[in-house]
């Protein structure tokens, strides 16, 4: 379906026009006209498919009307992250270049000049905030924060926000929006509590769901089954035969991206590490460079997993196993962004991680290719998952504190 079709304004086609914009995506063809139409919206899309815009553009298509107050705070757009939030605000701009619509990113990590911007923005009534879930509260104890007239409210990556135990926060927030505010939800799985949320906070929603966390066909997927101590070995020669570009690895430990980031940097490589201990100035200066093809390789925790729209990443590299199929699924849909529409990912999979390997194989109902490992490596294990299970914690107490120490391990 084109734009043209969706009975947008003419300033917003122009936008979408110029931004060379002409068809939607399957999750923008059936939310944006509902959302036109005020419903509350439960959204199920996976990473890639155009989910910013089934919002943004029905809610600036409202907003360019003018008959919201230039007062107040129009709408709400919560995102799990600072990268995804700015992202957001990005997109905004662009699709709303023709239109008097005004919005600001409110997230943390920032000085004191850009809290007074958002201070400022709050207070004078921004048409659209986007926002992460902790600083937004914290403005909002400050005391001059108004909901009372929002007219929209968005929770983007809904799921990650509640991974990331925002949902206190998220009901905060919630509670001080006007019965009339509309709210829509995007997730890109369905776990219970994603179901007990939309109960919770969605007025007789309608539910889109388009392709939910399956990576595209278009994405070549592969493995190296291989001992712990293979895997940087195995990593150098895979560089030295074919030199990086644009490639983004991941890692679940950001003790082990600033390692690997530093062996790559000694190594002669054009590498830089991105993880939660760098302030905001420095992740947005690296981003901006990977970004603009100044970095070949970026070194990453699961933060930038989502959320983040970069063009021609042709190679993702799992370092290690993710902690669940839908993060994997995240991960790797970071290529096959490009003008051909193909990527290329690679995990290494150690003894200990074969398991979860395998519970990633059957969620994705596909056998993924086992490179062959040469010689000259030395022995590498069989793929047995069921043999390699990781052995069980030996009581509840025990798995607890497991759990958490892993939890507190993650970026």
């Amino acid at each position: 379906m084109k734009f043209e079709e969706l009975n947008l304004e003419e300033s917003v086609l122009n936008g979408l026009q110029a931004m060379n914009f002409y068809e939607t995506t399957p999750i923008q063809e059936l939310s944006i006209p509902l959302i036109m139409n005020g419903k509350d919206l439960m959204g199920f899309a996976q990473t890639g498919s155009g989910k910013t815009a089934a919002y943004v553009l029905p809610i600036i298509n409202a907003l360019s009307k003018g008959t919201y107050p230039h007062d107040a705070v129009n709408a709400v757009v919560m995102a799990p992250t600072r990268e995804l939030a700015l992202q957001i605000d990005q997109q905004i701009e662009g699709f709303s270049f023709y239109l008097p619509v005004s919005a600001v990113a409110v997230y943390g990590g920032t000085d004191g000049i850009a809290f007074a911007q958002q201070e400022r923005g709050l207070r004078m009534g921004a048409d659209i905030v986007i926002a992460t879930p902790g600083r937004l509260l914290s403005h909002i104890n400050m005391g001059y924060v108004d909901l009372a007239r929002t007219s929209f409210f968005i929770l983007d990556e809904a799921d990650r926000m509640l991974d990331m135990g925002f949902f206190d926060a998220i009901m905060q927030i919630y509670k001080l929006l006007p019965p009339s505010c509309q709210i829509i939800m995007f997730s890109a799985t369905m776990p219970p509590k994603i179901r007990e949320l939309a109960k919770t906070i969605l007025k007789e929603p309608e539910e889109v769901n388009v392709a939910i966390s399956r990576p595209p066909d278009s994405i070549t997927q592969s493995a190296y089954i291989c001992h712990e101590s293979q895997k940087l070995p195995l990593l150098i020669d895979l560089f030295k035969r074919s030199k990086p570009k644009r490639t983004l690895i991941f890692s679940s430990k950001k003790v082990k991206v600033k390692e690997l980031a530093d062996i790559l940097k000694r190594k002669g490589l054009n590498a830089k590490e991105m993880h939660s201990d760098l302030d905001q100035q420095t992740r947005e200066t690296v981003m901006r460079e990977f970004k603009n093809g100044h970095i070949d390789i970026l070194v990453a925790t699961d933060v930038v997993a989502r959320g983040i729209d970069i063009m021609d990443i042709g190679l993702i590299i799992n370092y290690d196993i993710p902690n669940d199929c839908e993060d994997y699924v995240h991960r790797i849909g970071r290529t096959a962004r490009g003008t051909d529409g193909s990527g290329l990912a690679i995990t290494f999979v150690g003894i200990k991680e074969q398991s979860k390997f395998k519970e990633i194989e059957v969620f994705l109902e596909k056998e993924i290719y086992k490179i062959p490992v040469d010689t000259s490596f030395g022995n590498v294990p069989a793929y047995e998952p069921r043999k390699n299970q990781p052995k069980p914690f030996s009581g509840k107490r025990n798995f607890r504190k497991g759990d958490k120490k892993q939890r507190n391990n993650k970026r």
